[in-house]
């Protein structure tokens, strides 16, 4: 009897670990790069970076059940340019996100967003705490907030506003920090922030944009192998969406970030294919990103 517990014991040991390993969602790499501080005490960085990691890539953030192989690969790089006093640090961000392309070895980049404004405190072995309905610290909502925008477009991707519910939860976290009085959080901050990005996420006046994410990458690009020329229109068409609210928004970071992300592969797929559409995919793409000069190989054949 005692046998057959046992084995029922490490029977439902191994489920529960698997369970536990199919279950998060994020394949999160944390990079950091302190070359710039001026401490003798290094362990810190690396014990950060380890925290992060784990804080991102082991926390429950849907309540989806995800395999290991379809966990979503991102990675945050922190750039810490200042420690104005110990535990208290500045930095830029790099966030990406990319998702893999059906019937391909290819992985598409989603996002590659440029965040300056972080600031936060860390001090070596504390407790990462979240709680979705309260600023603890904005170290862990910075975190919260991108793990939620991962997410978002993850999910758009593969679904026409597939991730809405977690737009939602990133608004809520910028709703819940707006007390701290940190930048990137604030409405009347930089055109380039937390805030200005999740504005545009949630405006219903650029909603095309989000569903634009949903027609090039699993109408376009998931069938690219099957027909090339029939996928360069869609994407020809999400060109000529992005125009559309471009006229009206200029200055959104969310196109700006959108060509960071696609202008090299936007150059690749329209380097070949039908001339009518690709003098028309230069034309707006020299328009609405005229500072990128990749674009002329597109006509140069």
């Amino acid at each position: 009897m005692k046998y057959l517990s046992n084995i029922l014991l490490v029977t439902l040991l191994g489920i529960a670990s698997i369970s536990i390993s199919y279950s998060q969602e994020l394949n999160c790499k944390v990079s950091i790069n302190a070359d710039q501080i001026q401490t003798s005490e290094r362990s810190v960085f690396k014990d950060m970076e380890r925290a992060i990691t784990t804080f991102l890539n082991t926390r429950k953030w849907t309540s989806d059940t995800y395999k290991n192989h379809e966990k979503i690969n991102c990675g945050i790089f922190l750039n810490i340019s200042k420690m104005p006093s110990i535990g208290v640090f500045s930095a830029s961000a790099q966030i990406t996100l990319a998702r893999p392309v059906y019937n391909s070895n290819y992985e598409t980049v989603l996002l590659n967003f440029a965040d300056r404004e972080w600031e936060f405190e860390y001090l070596e072995s504390q407790p990462m705490e979240y709680n979705d309905n309260t600023y603890i610290n904005n170290l862990t909502s910075m975190l919260a907030f991108y793990a939620y925008v991962i997410l978002a477009m993850d999910y758009d991707s593969f679904g026409e506003l597939g991730g809405s519910q977690f737009v939602q939860r990133a608004f809520t976290v910028v709703n819940n920090a707006q007390s701290s009085n940190r930048p990137g959080w604030a409405a009347l901050g930089s055109t380039r922030s937390r805030y200005a990005l999740l504005e545009n996420l949630n405006n219903p006046q650029m909603v095309d944009l989000r569903k634009n994410s949903y027609t090039y990458h699993r109408i376009a690009l998931d069938t690219f192998d099957k027909n090339p020329d029939q996928s360069r229109d869609k994407i020809l068409e999400v060109l000529r969406n992005i125009k559309r609210i471009w006229n009206i928004y200029p200055s959104s970071i969310s196109i700006i970030s959108f060509f960071d992300t696609k202008s090299a592969e936007l150059t690749k797929i329209f380097s070949e294919g039908n001339l009518n559409t690709r003098r028309e995919a230069f034309d707006i793409l020299s328009t609405v990103d005229p500072k990128r000069n990749v674009y002329q190989s597109i006509i140069s054949k």
